[in-house]
């Protein structure tokens, strides 16, 4: 026998499709799952293109407004630094030394710290409402819903607290509630940029070997990023070798990353490595 469709599914699937009815039913799939239609054939257009750029318009408003609605009342009280780019600066630079050549830091570092955005009441809707893609904009939203201690569109949607883009990185103001003194996710989501981003992108010349920023093994990028943002930490508190090495135990000994991805051993094997070599960086695991 059959299962009977839930009734909301049921009167979806009644609804003829570009119908209103349709339509409503298309945007509250999107909001309840991400999931969506990118073209939503047979809605309101005189062409395909711009069906599609309707379609789209539709699903961000509806998440801007939903999110709103949902965080009515609510909002950080965290300040974020007025400076924002000087201070990114200052957070990402101790993550390139060992990366990059000394004449393609400052082009690189600039990028980066150019792209760091706090999600905050003041710029939620102009950063959902830009995103190229209606995932990544769904993604922000339960971020910046998460932060502020508002109900995210699903239950089991990804509580994460950064997510990068080509070089734009978003972040959590949970950022600032961090105690960890090993964590740093905004460097986190800088290194996963590395992979992610071609040399064009930030002015660089690339060539056949070299056509990202780095190239990272996909099995490694997760301890690769974790590593970064634990030796930003660490170079933080610590100025000599000796400070950096009884720092790197005290983290050996604690908390290490939480996340099966990461390879524990090889991970303080990178960190030691590391903080014993004078201004160099966390080296990469190349494909």
């Amino acid at each position: 026998m059959t299962a009977s469709l839930a009734p909301a599914q049921q009167n979806l699937e009644r609804a003829a499709i570009g119908s209103e009815h349709w339509l409503e039913g298309e945007v509250q799939r999107y909001l309840d799952s991400g999931e969506y239609d990118s073209n939503l054939t047979g809605g309101p257009g005189d062409n395909f293109a711009e069906v599609a750029q309707q379609a789209m318009q539709r699903l961000r408003t509806a998440l801007v407004e939903e999110t709103l609605r949902r965080a009515r009342g609510l909002g950080s009280q965290v300040s974020v630094p007025i400076n924002l780019n000087g201070w990114a600066r200052d957070k990402l630079s101790p993550m390139f030394n060992g990366l990059f050549p000394a004449h393609e830091r400052s082009v690189v570092v600039e990028a980066l710290a150019r792209g760091v955005v706090f999600l905050t009441p003041q710029n939620i809707s102009f950063v959902l409402m830009k995103q190229t893609w209606p995932s990544t904009a769904w993604n922000l939203a339960n971020l910046y819903l998460t932060s502020v201690g508002a109900p995210a569109f699903a239950q089991d949607a990804c509580h994460i607290v950064g997510l990068s883009e080509e070089t734009t990185c978003f972040i959590s103001t949970l950022y600032f509630d961090d105690a960890d003194p090993f964590a740093d996710f905004v460097v986190h989501e800088a290194a996963h940029v590395f992979h992610n981003c071609k040399r064009s992108t930030v002015g660089l010349e690339e060539n056949r070997r070299t056509e990202f920023l780095l190239r990272i093994d996909y099995a490694k990028r997760e301890t690769f990023a974790y590593a970064c943002e634990a030796y930003s930490r660490i170079t933080s508190m610590a100025n000599s070798v000796r400070q950096r090495e009884d720092a790197l135990e005290r983290h050996a000994n604690g908390t290490l990353p939480p996340d099966e991805r990461v390879d524990h051993k090889e991970y303080l094997d990178i960190l030691g490595e590391a903080v014993r070599i004078r201004n160099v960086s966390v080296t990469p695991a190349t494909s």
